[in-house]
């Protein structure tokens, strides 16, 4: 496996009957669900849950998103999603990147960008990044250089 930036925070999927689907191979729409499941764990461990997000009347948002599905996976094989934070403004905005290989071969399966932007959940407005965000989505962005000059 090449990772495109270092030390990204992986998780593992295996895939299942239930989705993969009538091509025999996983689901598109699966994919989307494995990125969300990985970017919690990733902002979880890093010290922010959904009841953090709760509790502060923020979140981060998905703005815009895009998938590239670069080859198939099927039922049996195991998966590895690695995640970065390439870019937060401190005010608003987080980019969110995400590459998956499957382990069998290490053959690349998908990259994924998330843009995100900070929003009050109470009425689903941009607002600024509470300062706890700012500290530890900050602190854990992996090379800004390169998110920049894509």
């Amino acid at each position: 496996m090449q990772w495109d930036l270092p030390n990204p925070f992986i998780r593992k999927v295996l895939v299942g009957a239930h989705h993969v689907d009538g091509l025999h191979h996983a689901n598109n729409a699966e994919y989307v669900h494995w990125c969300e499941a990985t970017a919690w764990a990733h902002s979880t461990a890093l010290g922010l849950d959904v009841t953090n997000y709760q509790e502060l009347d923020r979140g981060m948002a998905i703005r815009q998103s895009e998938y590239d599905y670069i080859l198939a996976a099927r039922e049996g094989d195991e998966l590895i999603f690695g995640t970065w934070l390439t870019d937060v403004d401190g005010c608003l905005k987080v980019i969110r990147r995400f590459q998956v290989f499957r382990a069998a071969d290490g053959a690349e399966v998908l990259r994924a960008r998330w843009r995100m932007v900070c929003i009050e959940l109470s009425t689903g407005r941009p607002k600024r990044m509470p300062a706890i965000f700012k500290k530890i989505y900050g602190s854990a962005v992996t090379d800004r250089e390169a998110e920049k000059s894509e």
